[in-house]
């Protein structure tokens, strides 16, 4: 019966308790709310049409929580960002979505490796949720910055991250191939090694030929 009461819970009770104030009470009560939120969230209680109906005020508070001190803050809102994007990332509205990646991309330089891995992945989910509609011509500058942030991620000390970037990057690619595809060769030669930009230059031209025609 919890589906009945869920969103006023989430809408009465979580979001007013993740607003920032300062000191530490305060951020241990948006820890334990971005807890509640990714339990709400995972645990099937708010529907699909209850989270959409919600969401434009729940994505500011959860982007502030990615700038949080804490360490375990940042990679709730992570986590909470990833099980929105899997429950409601096909029904958002592009503008929306354009709003989420530039919060993930800086995360992608946490201080936390746990971190950086969570928004690596919500990166993924991010690209998942980009229907038919999402026009990679229009929004060609959003798809340039995405894949320029996540090429200089693919020059990772860390060749776990460099894995993790790639398999990303070939999600992406399909997007707009032709765009991707000139960006890596103009990083190619900067990296420590053109390994993983050849696998994905690779990747790209053995795409169907009508993805290539983007």
């Amino acid at each position: 019966h919890f589906c009945d009461e869920s969103e006023r819970f989430l809408s009465d009770v979580l979001l007013p308790n993740l607003v920032w104030h300062a000191g530490r009470t305060a951020a241990a009560v948006r820890t334990s709310a971005l807890s509640c939120l990714l339990a709400l969230l995972h645990g099937g209680a708010i529907t699909h049409g209850q989270l959409l109906c919600l969401e434009e005020r729940l994505s500011p508070l959860v982007f502030s929580a990615l700038e949080e001190d804490s360490q375990m803050s940042r990679l709730l809102a992570c986590r909470s960002l990833s099980a929105t994007l899997k429950l409601i990332g096909t029904s958002l509205h592009h503008e929306a979505l354009n709003k989420i990646y530039p919060e993930l991309l800086k995360r992608l330089d946490d201080s936390s490796e746990e971190v950086r891995s969570v928004a690596m992945q919500a990166v993924g989910l991010w690209l998942s949720s980009l229907t038919k509609d999402y026009n990679p011509e229009l929004y060609a500058p959003h798809l340039q910055l995405l894949f320029q942030q996540l090429l200089l991620h693919l020059d990772d000390p860390d060749s776990s991250v460099q894995d993790q970037v790639l398999e990303v990057l070939k999600k992406g690619s399909s997007l707009h191939p032709s765009l991707l595809q000139r960006e890596a060769e103009a990083v190619r030669d900067k990296q420590r090694s053109p390994l993983h930009c050849d696998l994905l230059l690779q990747h790209i031209s053995s795409l169907p030929t009508e993805t290539l025609q983007h």
